[in-house]
């Protein structure tokens, strides 16, 4: 896609929420179902995902592990969000891999150890890029990558979070 069809698709979406911030607010829902053994079913809207422990969880890996699944999004999210600031500022990208990796003590998912952190310790982003850029733009394309992705931004900024019974 060229930058002037993505700003063609956008600029009448930026107009409306500027004129009605309030039409700016989405709400995104996910469902999923328990499966068998210790499994969740989740429908992603293209395919079916069964969800299970990890295998140092005591899961068999056959199912997807839903820490990997947060490193996928994220790393889907950058991706798509460093494609398209690339294309609006006009930075040539030949190629672009996206890692993400993400630190987890076991021990605290598993109740273990009480002082043990249930959820990733730490996570990196590595952008590996093919590009002609200067180290300058190269910089203004990840700050931007960061400030616009949606999963960065979640994570960097948790919001409000509750569980409740429906």
């Amino acid at each position: 896609m060229k930058i002037e069809e993505l700003r063609a698709i956008q600029a009448p979406l930026k107009a409306r929420y500027q004129e009605t911030p309030e039409a700016a607010l989405i709400t995104l829902r996910a469902e999923g179902r328990l499966g068998e053994g210790v499994s969740c079913r989740v429908e992603t809207g293209r395919a079916l995902v069964t969800a299970g422990l990890h295998p140092a969880g005591g899961g068999t890996g056959m199912e997807a592990c839903s820490g990997d699944m947060l490193l996928e999004a994220l790393v889907a999210c950058a991706g798509v969000t460093l494609n398209a600031v690339a294309k609006a500022l006009g930075i040539a990208l030949r190629d672009a891999r996206l890692e993400a990796e993400g630190l987890l003590d076991m021990r605290g998912t598993l109740g273990v150890a009480k002082d043990a952190p249930v959820g990733f310790k730490s996570i990196a982003l590595r952008f590996v890029l093919d590009t002609d850029a200067s180290d300058e733009q190269v910089a203004t394309l990840l700050r931007l990558t960061e400030r616009y992705c949606v999963i960065y931004q979640t994570l960097a900024h948790p919001p409000v979070l509750q569980a409740v019974r429906a």
